[in-house]
């Protein structure tokens, strides 16, 4: 308990950034309907938060070996909150792409010191307790950004301040610490191509995760307005998807590390189906607790198969690749999350509201299919690690569990 507590100014900064970061996605999409941007310049804002996403990933491991984890965490709040003030002023849509990247680039980095900060400072022996209460605090702080959704004013200058305010104050947390702050880590290398020569299979379901779930979280919003929802079931139906993909963690992983991984991704993505074209065909609009139930059925099917994907890809690993592995997994994840909400809101723009799940739909056949051609192509390897559930953060992630794992077994990444 004494470390856990020793840890509360990180916890804390975690829980504010994911307040600030969680609830400006679908703030920008309700905001963007209210100043009449086009469902395709929409989803266009969150291609380019992944995008920011993806560049701070890669770069903040390298700022903070040049200026150390307390200036590097200013700098990624300061951006933050400097592009979230900038909304109101500059309400274009591709200045808003503009801003959605240095958000993107900003939050990444946060979560970047704050990982490397909690590796550096955990041991074997806590290091699961630390990394729990890390999951746990992150959920939390998810869910809550859903539910501010419901309080703020789309387009107010009063509601960007609020996302900015989030940005400044998880400096403080960091500021008044008496915690020294750790040596600088080692920047992880990107071995894309070799990663997907290691799992094919846990690369597609690395992409189709990332094009699944942002396309629920950045165009979800839209999904919500064609169907006549009000802003506060917008915030419902956006935490339900989130709560259904928390349920599912540990009857999942429980069930992944006693079967062949890739018969999991198979039965999750046909549920997924199922559930996408259920939503899709069957759901009328004004049908709210049936839109509800839609939303946390395809959170349970849908958001777990990162974590599943990527304890597959470990199964093939060597320890001393870990950090590498988990920096091209969220390589991956970001290609498809790039892509998804831009190509969502075009389809909705194209066919209407249904199409977004048609759309995921789409994607998990092709999971199926793929991974049942590989399923004849190889065999499973032997779990070497428990499943363990990841948030999609950064990079750094990995490097706490390969120092954790001190027996020499692969753990999930």
């Amino acid at each position: 308990m004494a470390t856990l507590l020793s840890f509360t100014a990180l916890f804390f900064s975690i829980f504010l950034v994911q307040m600030g970061s969680g609830s400006l996605g679908p703030l920008d999409a309700l905001s963007g309907a209210v100043l009449g941007f086009s469902t395709e310049e929409i989803g266009l804002l969150g291609s380019a938060h992944f995008l920011g996403f993806f560049a701070g990933c890669y770069v903040a491991p390298r700022l903070i070996g040049d200026i150390g984890h307390s200036r590097a965490f200013a700098a990624a709040a300061a951006i933050g909150a400097i592009a979230a003030l900038l909304h109101p002023v500059l309400q274009s849509p591709y200045a808003w792409a503009f801003l959605r990247v240095l958000t993107g680039f900003a939050i990444a980095s946060a979560y970047t010191v704050i990982e490397s900060w909690l590796h550096a400072k955990t041991d074997n022996q806590n290091r699961g307790r630390v990394y729990g209460m890390f999951r746990n605090v992150d959920l939390v702080g998810a869910v809550c950004a859903q539910g501010l959704i419901a309080v703020l004013e789309p387009g107010s200058y009063v509601a960007y301040n609020i996302v900015a305010m989030f940005c400044c104050i998880c400096l403080l947390p960091l500021a008044l610490t008496q915690r020294a702050a750790p040596k600088t880590p080692e920047a992880p290398r990107l071995h894309p191509l070799k990663v997907a020569r290691l799992s094919p299979s846990a690369v597609t379901g690395i992409i189709v995760a990332g094009a699944t779930s942002a396309g629920f979280r950045m165009v979800g919003p839209i999904y919500g307005v064609e169907n006549d929802l009000s802003q506060i079931q917008i915030a419902i139906f956006l935490a339900a998807g989130m709560l259904g993909g928390v349920a599912a963690q540990y009857p999942i992983g429980w069930i992944a590390d006693k079967t062949d991984r890739r018969l999991v991704l198979v039965c999750l993505s046909l549920l997924a189906v199922a559930t996408c074209l259920g939503i899709a065909t069957m759901i009328t609009p004004g049908d709210v607790n049936a839109i509800y139930l839609g939303a946390f059925l395809f959170g349970i099917t849908a958001f777990p198969i990162y974590s599943v994907s990527a304890a597959y890809a470990n199964d093939f690993a060597e320890p001393d690749f870990m950090v590498e592995l988990n920096a091209a997994l969220i390589f991956f994840f970001s290609v498809g999350a790039i892509v998804s909400p831009t190509a969502s809101a075009w389809l909705i723009a194209l066919a209407g509201a249904n199409a977004m799940f048609l759309f995921m739909a789409g994607a998990h056949l092709l999971l199926i299919a793929f991974t049942l051609y590989r399923m004849t192509r190889r065999r499973s390897a032997e779990p070497q690690a428990p499943y363990r559930y990841l948030p999609r953060t950064s990079m750094i992630l990995g490097r706490m569990f390969k120092a954790g794992n001190g027996n020499g077994a692969r753990e999930e990444s």
